[in-house]
């Protein structure tokens, strides 16, 4: 079982940075599982945003791929999304999610048991 709280989301500019943060708890340790971002529009579908691996591999969707970034922190138990450039599209509400390493498809929210409450990022044009 693990707890996942988000924060850092906020309203910014176009052009403008964030970095969110996805502080971990419970009886098993964040390194055991993949740790991934999602997120979801007003009207849309929960999407993918990135993921990095128990073994600190890390992939995106190319939609954010070379302006955000995926980390992690074992030792705080904090995986963080730092997100430069950001568009107007990037608006959402983000989730950090967890689950078992080498389970399913790491890109499906599907496959992740555990999610966090979410944290609202809206970027204004």
């Amino acid at each position: 079982q693990v707890r996942l709280v988000e924060s850092g989301g906020g309203l910014v500019q176009a052009g403008d940075s964030l970095r969110l943060s996805c502080a971990a708890s419970g009886r098993t340790s964040s390194s055991s599982y993949d740790m991934g971002w999602f997120r979801q529009a007003p009207g849309k579908d929960r999407e993918f945003v990135a993921v990095t691996r128990r073994s600190e591999l890390t992939d995106y969707a190319d939609s954010v791929k070379g302006r955000f970034t995926i980390s992690r922190d074992n030792a705080k138990s904090t995986v963080y999304l730092q997100m430069n450039s950001l568009k107007p599209e990037d608006t959402a509400v983000y989730y950090c999610a967890a689950k078992t390493a080498l389970l399913g498809n790491y890109r499906s929210a599907t496959f992740y048991g555990f999610w966090g409450q979410g944290t609202q990022v809206t970027v204004s044009s």
